[in-house]
């Protein structure tokens, strides 16, 4: 078989199922760093939801822009960029699309954090939940790999969990959410972990 013709088909497949992967990472852990969970080193988490966030920002860009060298669905630039202005299934498309868009978005406004405000940008930084779900939505109805059964497991491995902590995050009795401190916070807690751990290790010499 000759997959030639089809390479940007199947380069935007590949992108996309490891956006969903990566995405659905980025909720699970996210959601667990934000509820009262008795996770050991829940702090430690957060370096990896962002740089989860940062890896789906980057294939959902890569599965979008290798669909305008693909000789099949001839969606163009428009196609990618704005809702049903594409041919292919536009529905599903611009569910994507807006998904895409939502978490570009909120991803990005982490870095700006502290100027927006703490409690402001935690509550729009729940919305990322609602566009993961469009994302999950958009496999399903365009992926034509939703049906196969290696697909269906290796994204259910990372969707079910972060579902299920997203439902339990919303129950009205599920955990409450845990105080969100800042971005410098964070660092200054990591910094002074480092100085203990300095600390520590200059005492060991020391009595050595």
């Amino acid at each position: 078989m000759n997959v030639a013709p089809h390479i940007f088909w199947l380069l935007s497949r590949a992108a996309g199922s490891v956006a969903l992967v990566t995405a659905s990472v980025s909720v699970g852990v996210g959601l667990l760093v934000g509820m009262r969970l008795a996770v050991p080193g829940r702090r430690n988490l957060v370096p990896i939801h962002e740089a989860t966030a940062l890896v789906t920002l980057a294939f959902t860009a890569l599965h979008a822009f290798a669909l305008l060298g693909d000789g099949f669905v001839h969606l163009g630039l428009a196609g990618i960029a704005v809702p049903f202005a594409g041919g292919y299934r536009p529905l599903w498309t611009a569910l994507g699309i807006v998904s895409a868009y939502g978490l570009a978005v909120l991803g990005i406004s982490y870095y700006a954090r502290d100027r927006i405000g703490t409690a402001r940008w935690r509550r729009l930084h729940r919305l990322t939940a609602g566009f993961w779900v469009l994302a999950i939505a958009h496999t399903v109805g365009t992926g034509t790999d939703a049906g196969s059964a290696w697909f269906l497991a290796s994204c259910g491995i990372v969707v079910v969990p972060a579902f299920a902590l997203m439902v339990e995050r919303w129950l009205p009795h599920g955990h409450a959410e845990a105080p969100a401190p800042s971005r410098k916070a964070w660092r200054t807690a990591e910094t002074g972990q480092a100085a203990n751990d300095a600390q520590s290790s200059s005492g060991a010499i020391e009595a050595g």
